[in-house]
C-alpha cells in the first residue's frame, strides 16, 4: 500500500482538498472494498462510503454525500440526511449525557456531541437546545456548541432592509421574540407584532423591518406590501392579527356583522379585503380570514 494512506485512508483534515467535514460534498466513486466504496474528490483525498448506503453505485459513478467522522472519528461519507451543516444552527433533543458532554440527535447513528465547556447550562437528556455546528481545530471534530453567540453576531451584515431572510427562534424576552438570521444574525420581533406564539426552534420566513446605526436589526414576519395597505385594509390586517391570525369574517357574512366587527360597509370590507388577497397578504376561507405566513 502505498504510503499516501494510513490504515486504509488518506490523510484528511478539515479542508482537504474539496472534501469538507460537515457539508455535503459531490464526489466519485473511486475503489470497492469489503467495507464499501471509496469515494474521491478531483485532487483523489478519499473517505469512505460504508457498504450499507453504497446501494448500486458503480466505480466512476459521481454522488452526493454528507462527510462527518464515524465512532472512530475517522471520516466517513453517509446518504442519511443531517439534521444541521456546518457552520448553521439547529434545534435538537439531548439523547444521552455522560462524562464527556452531551450527545444529540442530528439524525446520524453517531451522535453530536456537545462539550461540557461549550454548554451553557448543564444539558439535560430529553431536552431540546439551539446549537451552532464547527469544527474544532485542535481534534479536527465535528461538535456543537450551544454557546452559538460567539459565532453568530452582528458586527458585519449580510442582509439589509426588506430582504426575505429564514429564522429560526431561540427564546422569548419581555420585548418580543429573538431569532437567529440566515445562521449568521440575531434580530428580534416585537411582541406587539407577533399574531401567534413562537416556540424556541421553530423555522419560519421573514422579513428585515429595520437595521439600526448599532446593527440591531428588527424582524417583521410580513411581506412589504404589508406596510403599504391602504387604511381600510390595514385595520382588516390589526383585526386579524389581534384575534389570534384568524377572523370569523368572510366575503359571505351578513352585513351586520362586518359593520359590528370593523365599522364599515360590506362594499368596503370586500374591496379591502380584494386588495389583500391580491397582496397575498391573507388566506381566504368559508369560515373566515386568516393571515398568510411563509415557513
Amino acid at each position: 500500500m502505498s504510503n499516501n494512506f494510513i490504515n486504509g485512508y488518506r490523510p484528511f483534515s478539515y479542508f482537504c482538498g474539496m472534501i469538507q467535514l460537515g457539508q455535503y460534498n459531490h464526489l466519485t466513486v473511486a475503489r470497492e472494498t469489503r467495507h464499501g466504496m471509496y469515494l474521491e474528490d478531483e485532487e483523489g483525498i478519499e473517505v469512505l462510503l460504508p457498504r450499507k448506503f453504497v446501494g448500486d453505485l458503480a466505480i466512476d459513478d459521481a454522488i452526493s454525500v454528507f462527510v462527518f467522522n464515524d465512532s472512530e472519528d475517522r471520516p466517513t461519507a453517509t446518504t442519511s440526511p443531517p439534521k444541521i451543516l456546518l457552520h448553521q444552527v439547529a434545534y435538537l433533543e439531548v439523547k444521552e449525557v455522560n462524562q464527556v458532554g452531551a450527545f444529540l440527535d442530528w439524525g446520524l447513528e453517531k451522535d453530536l456531541l456537545v462539550p461540557f465547556r461549550e454548554q451553557r447550562m448543564d444539558m439535560v437528556k430529553g431536552q431540546y437546545y439551539v446549537v451552532y455546528l464547527y469544527v474544532d481545530e485542535e481534534s479536527n471534530r465535528l461538535v456543537a456548541t450551544n454557546k452559538w453567540q460567539r459565532f453568530i453576531n452582528n458586527k458585519e451584515l449580510t442582509v439589509k432592509e426588506d430582504q426575505e431572510v429564514n429564522l429560526i427562534v431561540t427564546h422569548a424576552t419581555d420585548l418580543g421574540v429573538n431569532v437567529i438570521i440566515n445562521h449568521k444574525h440575531v434580530g428580534l420581533i416585537y411582541k406587539n407584532e407577533l399574531f401567534k406564539k413562537l416556540r424556541a426552534g421553530k423555522r419560519l420566513k421573514g422579513y428585515i423591518k429595520h437595521i439600526r446605526p448599532d446593527n440591531k436589526i428588527d424582524i417583521r414576519l410580513e411581506p412589504a406590501g404589508y406596510a403599504h395597505v391602504e387604511p381600510n385594509a390595514e385595520k382588516i390586517l390589526n383585526r386579524i392579527r389581534d384575534s389570534g391570525g384568524f377572523l370569523a369574517l368572510s366575503d359571505k357574512s351578513a352585513p351586520e356583522d362586518i359593520k359590528e366587527q370593523l365599522e364599515m360597509s360590506k362594499k368596503t370590507f370586500k374591496k379591502a379585503l380584494g386588495a389583500l388577497y391580491k397582496q397575498q397578504l391573507i388566506e381566504i376561507k368559508p369560515e373566515g380570514i386568516s393571515l398568510v405566513v411563509k415557513e
